[in-house]
């Protein structure tokens, strides 16, 4: 698929990949539809794309999956059919198992899969109707494997990949491409807002192993070049990404050797 006049609606646009995949997408030819719950840094983001006046700012709520069919309704009456919808929207996690609130597992859930999949529910039958449309879910590697610190937020990844594997063999045969993106350590701020035990952010606390994970710049031209060549999944990443590879194929060595990493 060639980007270029695309109508590419992207959520979680106001900072880490989404942002950064929103510049990127803008400098090949995308016309843009940027959402998030805040207004402010997302028109910011509008104006630090390439040709801002193609695009447009259409704040939404994943974790109110009531507001998203006037949501959907908003975009598609101001911009027209969605030709790619790219899931960036999202929360992580730092927190034990037995120390956190069930609230902080459904609020992760809420958010990470059922607004996502309420978000391509209202999408989908518009995409059906004019056989054809790309739906790219930013996962993670942990959607492959689960790590400490991260229960809820693997989960929900891994529930991603159940859900958008399913569709992507319901809906392939009527024109349709899903796109499964899992990035290892990308220097974005999803630790800063990272849940803990008590539901509290994370906040000044930094996570070592994200600051030293590659820029976002360089990740969102990966996720690019894997729309255009409509990859149905692709892992970006430094060392980390071997992990897929390694769970698979020596399970018992790769269990052994996550217990000892600090993540």
């Amino acid at each position: 698929m060639n980007i270029h006049n695309r109508t590419v609606w992207i959520t979680g646009a106001s900072s880490g990949i989404g942002e950064a995949l929103a510049y990127v997408l803008s400098e090949r030819g995308a016309r843009l539809v940027l959402s998030a719950r805040r207004a402010p840094q997302l028109r910011e983001v509008r104006a630090a794309c390439t040709d801002p006046d193609r695009h447009i700012v259409a704040p939404l709520d994943l974790a109110d999956a009531s507001t998203l069919q006037a949501a959907v309704a908003d975009v598609h009456d101001r911009r027209g059919p969605t030709d790619i919808l790219v899931h960036s929207g999202g929360i992580s996690q730092r927190s034990l198992v037995k120390d956190t609130d069930l609230d902080v597992d459904r609020r992760i859930m809420e958010v990470n899969y059922f607004g996502t999949i309420a978000l391509t529910k209202r999408v989908l039958p518009a995409m059906l109707e004019r056989g054809r449309g790309h739906l790219v879910v930013i996962s993670s590697v942990v959607g492959k494997f689960g790590t400490a610190h991260r229960s809820a937020y693997a989960a929900s990844k891994h529930a991603l990949h159940g859900f958008f594997d399913s569709l992507r063999a319901e809906v392939h045969d009527d024109g349709l491409r899903v796109t499964l993106v899992c990035p290892g350590f990308v220097k974005t701020n999803i630790a800063h807002n990272a849940l803990t035990a008590d539901g509290v952010p994370l906040s000044a606390k930094k996570d070592e192993v994200q600051e030293i994970g590659i820029p976002p710049a360089q990740c969102a031209r990966q996720i690019a070049d894997a729309i255009e060549r409509e990859k149905e999944e692709v892992y970006i990443g430094g060392w980390e990404t071997l992990g897929v590879y390694a769970k698979r194929l020596a399970p018992t060595l790769f269990n052994r050797a996550i217990r000892q990493m600090n993540v």
